[in-house]
């Protein structure tokens, strides 16, 4: 069940989800004017950022239309419509988004072809099965449940931070200096 807002409160969350928005849509821009002034093989990245800020653009879009139709002001207060507010959409938009993000890593990295299409299809297989692991915490209702779903959904982060960690830092050290610097960057 929502609680009653302030003005002040509903206010604060509506202006986030706009800001939210706002920022998604213009980095998309960003990325898609950008493309032709990016050396040729960091290209397929920019193309990942882009999607990944289209599809969480629309994503916050849904949320923020959500926020809008469970709520109205009544007498000063924002009351609950009924209307329930749906944020289960965080996890569709993390369910396409979150392995983008991985194979944007990969791509940047620059690793040779068949190195980084085994990681990039190994880390985002893993980054898909933490999203739908956690899932069914988030919408439990007993603490038991949440914690059974929140330390399944744990073990494949678990799994793409060691693989971050140890494979994919022995892949870097055949890469140039730079982009083994850009590995040591991204675990800090």
């Amino acid at each position: 069940m929502l609680p009653a807002l302030s003005v002040g409160e509903y206010s604060l969350v509506y202006n986030m989800f706009s800001f939210t928005f706002a920022a998604m849509f213009a980095s998309f821009i960003f990325f898609v004017l950008a493309r032709p002034q990016i050396a040729s093989q960091y290209r397929s990245a920019l193309i990942m950022s882009a999607l990944v800020v289209a599809v969480a653009g629309y994503h916050y879009f849904r949320i923020f239309e959500s926020w809008s139709g469970a709520y109205m002001l009544i007498d000063g207060m924002y009351q609950p419509t009924g209307q329930p507010f749906n944020d289960a959409y965080r996890y569709v938009d993390w369910l396409l988004t979150v392995p983008l993000l991985v194979a944007e890593l990969i791509a940047v990295i620059a690793l040779p072809r068949k190195q980084a299409g085994a990681f990039t299809l190994r880390l985002a297989g893993a980054a898909v099965l933490m999203v739908i692991l956690g899932y069914p915490g988030e919408i439990a209702t007993d603490n038991g449940t949440r914690a059974l779903w929140g330390f399944l959904s744990t073990l494949p982060f678990v799994y793409i931070v060691y693989v971050l960690f140890t494979q994919l830092g022995s892949a870097i050290e055949r890469q140039p200096e730079g982009a083994r610097i850009l590995v040591r960057n991204i675990r800090l």
